[in-house]
């Protein structure tokens, strides 16, 4: 394929969305229109659709249709007979056949790991695929009623006194200081109270960290599922909170750990810190929250990865189904019902849940969460925390979205010159300086992409800062145009864009622990002087004001040597980013014919920086890219 007579292979393109599929999301026994394109003088003789109904392989004749902007499209019809439909594409020539799947083309038959997947009756949550998330760890982000706050020495955990912080500005505690005990005030109605300016900044869906009642500053430890914290403003502030974003155009999700719970919950209640011992399993044998969790008969539990205050849900309890999900009143419905009304869930360490050895429950109860989920609010949003490879959840019938550190954050950050976030943990893993090559981020993006069906593409929930990760700009070797890339980069990927809170603003932190990324929001200052601030209300206006960058086609252009570029279009809309880790200058071939373009609308890219470019070859500009440099332009 390195023959220039095979160039016209680049423009071979087809994916999900309303100009290759003409029901995206259909019903079962609905006929389909699907397109395939490519350039008009490529050498092909015929194409085939070829589908496997019922386990047989059908070959479908694909017929040649319009031309536009130098490409051909060809389309044939595809009946939706089964609920999952795959299929992939023959392009015949003279002396070859390719094999075009979503993930690659090649001259063997491939297997069917990356089909082309259609969906039937599947209910998209529409609204993901035009969000823009800004994540806010709620006791960080702004303190709306000081009469909430925690004070020192109220209450214990764990023999770690809370500690009340003097000043919002002050660092907040190492752990084996502060224990997850140190506490700045944010609360709930703060964030209401910093509505204008969240959309100002152009997010439209807020995801937050836990905020039901918990001991700790993260408040992954619950005590009740069924109450807000009143720390944060209890259960009203909520109501109002969802109504006002709600009233704004903006969603809300919450995040809830129910594969654990802290030893202080209510239904476990070891050391009776927050309830009588005379409540919970832990000290009564006898109670109905006994089948909650694993215990042996020396009154021992199974804990989450060891750790001794978390002790596992055990979901093979019916009665736990019940009051987690399955019941009227359980916890998942009550705040998706008004007058909370939340929009969606994001599910802390999903990866492990419902899951105990030879006790593997996940996909059961991931099915039946989704079905209770969704009988309640057919939009809501389930998001799931996993840091690797897990389209075995994204077919359709359990997440929607992982968060995307696999496909996302993590790539991104180790292009640059980081770490891979997950390996970093391990010594011997961390002390291996690989830095990711262009081909590796296109491999690695579309192996991830590649096995899902295209409607959970546009779920995904793309970020690269958390607040289990330390924050990119921090990081002393993460100059201004790497920080620009990584934006660009997690802006042009198909799905939601997810902000951490205070990466507009430039926000201080420390690299390597929990701590070091979760300081309090610094609204002492200018933030909209700030360059990231500016680069970030760019990229959220850009999606909201294109097509192209919401719900359009996604294409790697180049990807050799440390340069990538990745094109989003729509129609006559087309988006290039262009993203470099050289240390030198290099020159480029970008094949803009391929995405239906001819050349950049100006000779500067959106933020300003000239564009240096000449025409090349009838399809593409050969482009001069500076060392480091990244560029992100509008093409016609």
């Amino acid at each position: 394929m390195e023959n220039r007579n095979d160039l016209w292979l680049e423009s071979v393109y087809s994916d999900g969305t309303p100009a290759f599929v003409s029901s995206p999301c259909p019903k079962l026994f609905e006929t389909v229109t699907i397109r395939l394109r490519f350039y008009r003088d490529a050498p092909v003789n015929c194409v085939f659709l070829r589908t496997i109904p019922n386990g047989v392989e059908q070959l479908i004749p694909m017929t040649r249709g319009k031309e536009e902007k130098g490409l051909v499209y060809y389309e044939a019809p595809l009946q939706m007979t089964e609920k999952r439909m795959q299929y992939q594409f023959y392009l015949v020539c003279e002396n070859v056949i390719y094999f075009y799947t979503q993930k690659e083309i090649t001259t063997y038959v491939p297997d069917h790991t990356y089909d082309f997947v259609l969906l039937a009756d599947y209910v998209q949550p529409e609204w993901v695929k035009d969000a823009v998330f800004y994540q806010i760890f709620p006791e960080r982000f702004c303190n709306g009623d000081p009469s909430n706050d925690v004070r020192t020495g109220e209450y214990s955990q764990d023999g770690h006194p809370a500690i009340h912080m003097e000043h919002w500005e002050d660092t907040p505690l190492p752990y084996k200081k502060g224990y997850c005990m140190d506490f700045f005030g944010g609360d709930l109605q703060g964030i209401r109270q910093k509505i204008p300016y969240l959309k100002e900044l152009g997010v439209t869906a807020l995801y937050l960290n836990p905020i039901f009642v918990a001991p700790s500053v993260h408040k992954y430890d619950c005590l009740d599922y069924f109450h807000v914290d009143p720390h944060l403003g209890g259960d009203q502030a909520l109501a109002e909170l969802s109504q006002a974003l709600h009233e704004n155009g903006m969603k809300l999700i919450l995040d809830i750990s129910i594969n654990h719970t802290g030893i202080a919950h209510k239904w476990f209640n070891r050391d009776g810190a927050f309830f009588d011992k005379s409540i919970g399993a832990y000290n009564n044998p006898d109670s109905p929250e006994r089948e909650y969790y694993f215990f042996a008969p020396d009154n021992s539990y199974h804990k989450w990865l060891g750790v001794d205050t978390l002790p596992t849900l055990n979901y093979t309890s019916e009665a736990l189904r019940d009051v987690i999900y399955r019941g009227e009143d359980s916890v998942l419905k009550k705040w998706l019902k008004p007058p909370y009304s939340i929009d969606g869930w994001r599910f802390d360490v999903a990866d492990t849940f419902g899951r105990k050895d030879e006790l593997q429950l996940a996909h059961t109860l991931w099915h039946e969460i989704r079905e209770s989920i969704r009988a309640v609010n057919p939009q809501a949003y389930i998001l799931a925390e996993d840091w690797g490879d897990c389209a075995q959840y994204l077919q359709g019938n359990e997440w929607d979205a992982p968060m995307n550190y696999y496909g996302c954050g993590r790539v991104i950050r180790q292009f640059l010159g980081e770490p891979d976030l997950f390996m970093a943990r391990n010594a011997v893993l961390r002390s291996v300086p690989y830095r990711m090559t262009a081909k590796d981020v296109k491999n690695r993006v579309l192996e991830h992409l590649a096995k899902l069906p295209y409607v959970m593409w546009e779920n995904q929930f793309n970020l690269f800062d958390s607040h289990d990760a330390s924050r990119l700009h921090n990081n002393p070797i993460i100059s201004q145009e790497s920080y620009r890339g990584a934006v660009i980069f997690q802006f042009l990927l198909t799905g939601a864009a997810s902000v951490y809170y205070g990466d507009e603003a430039e926000i201080d932190g420390t690299l390597g622990t929990n701590e070091g990324c979760r300081y309090p929001m610094p609204w002492s200052r200018d933030i909209p002087s700030c360059d990231a601030y500016r680069l970030i209300h760019t990229m959220t206006h850009l999606k909201a004001d294109h097509k192209a960058l919401r719900q359009g086609g996604m294409k790697f252009l180049y990807a050799e040597g440390s340069v990538v570029a990745i094109a989003r279009f729509w129609e006559d809309e087309v988006f290039v980013g262009v993203i470099s880790t050289e240390r030198q200058d290099v020159k480029i071939r970008l094949p803009l014919g391929a995405v239906g373009a001819t050349t950049p609308k100006e000779h500067a890219d959106i933020f300003g920086t000239p564009l240096d470019y000449r025409p090349v070859d009838g399809y593409s500009i050969e482009l001069t890219v500076k060392a480091g440099q990244s560029y992100l332009m509008e093409c016609r």
